[in-house]
Order: structure tokens, then C-alpha cells, then sequence
């Protein structure tokens, strides 16, 4: 069973407005806090933690088509919430991907999904379950 999910960010104050403001609409709450990080958690599924990237290391920067991650995947209760979370993307801006195609970007009409980038341009994704 997977435990958490430590993610490396190139710049923390951003990565921490993204994530705690997106994740708390699906249950996540801040439930660590240090100088170099924060983790959220639902209290059930693997928590996430989130780290300002050392200076000696910032220069590598992340794609996720390349190795390593690729995206989060995140089930959320039905499509209703899907449809929220778009809706509040799209007021704060945040890039999303496929929105053309949204809700069935990856085909078909079962899979009702959003995708979207954080500030690192990690892709997250929220599917209705």
C-alpha cells in the first residue's frame, strides 16, 4: 500500500497556494508545515508532501513525458465535483489540458475526467468516481 508522495517544487509559496486551495475542495487539508515544505491529507489515502527544490538542484527541470512522474491521479465522488473543480479553475486561471475535449478527453463516455497542470507543470488529474 502506497504510504505518501514526496514532490520537489520549484518555488513553494506557489505550489502551496495551488495545491492546499485545489485539494481542500476534494477533503485535503495542510496537516504539516515547515520552513522547506508542507504535506496535505485526507486522513485516508496516501498523504502529500510538497518541498522547495535545493538551489544546487533547481536548474533540472521536470516534464512529465519524460522520466519520472507523470501525473496524480485523484478520484473524486461523482461528476458534479469534477464539474465544480473545472469551474474553479477556470475563475483562478489554472491551465487546464484537453479542455476541448472535456469531459471525455481520453474517449468514450465513461471515463469523465479534468486535467489540468500545477505550477511545475506536473499534470493532475480529478475523475469522477
Amino acid at each position: 500500500m502506497l504510504h505518501h508522495v514526496e514532490i520537489y517544487v520549484s518555488n513553494l509559496d506557489a505550489s502551496k497556494a495551488f495545491w492546499r486551495n485545489l485539494l481542500r475542495r476534494v477533503g485535503y487539508r495542510q496537516t504539516g508545515s515547515w520552513g522547506e515544505g508542507f504535506t496535505l491529507s485526507n486522513g485516508a489515502d496516501p498523504y502529500l508532501t510538497f518541498v522547495q527544490v535545493a538551489p544546487k538542484h533547481a536548474a533540472r527541470r521536470y516534464h512529465r513525458c519524460g522520466v519520472g512522474l507523470n501525473h496524480l491521479a485523484f478520484k473524486v465522488p461523482s461528476r458534479e465535483a469534477v464539474d465544480a473543480l473545472r469551474a474553479y479553475c477556470r475563475k483562478k486561471k489554472i491551465p487546464m489540458l484537453y479542455d476541448e475535449r472535456y469531459p471525455f478527453a481520453t474517449g468514450g463516455t465513461d471515463y469523465y475526467a479534468l486535467f489540468l497542470e500545477d505550477p511545475d507543470r506536473i499534470k493532475v488529474e480529478f475523475v469522477a468516481g
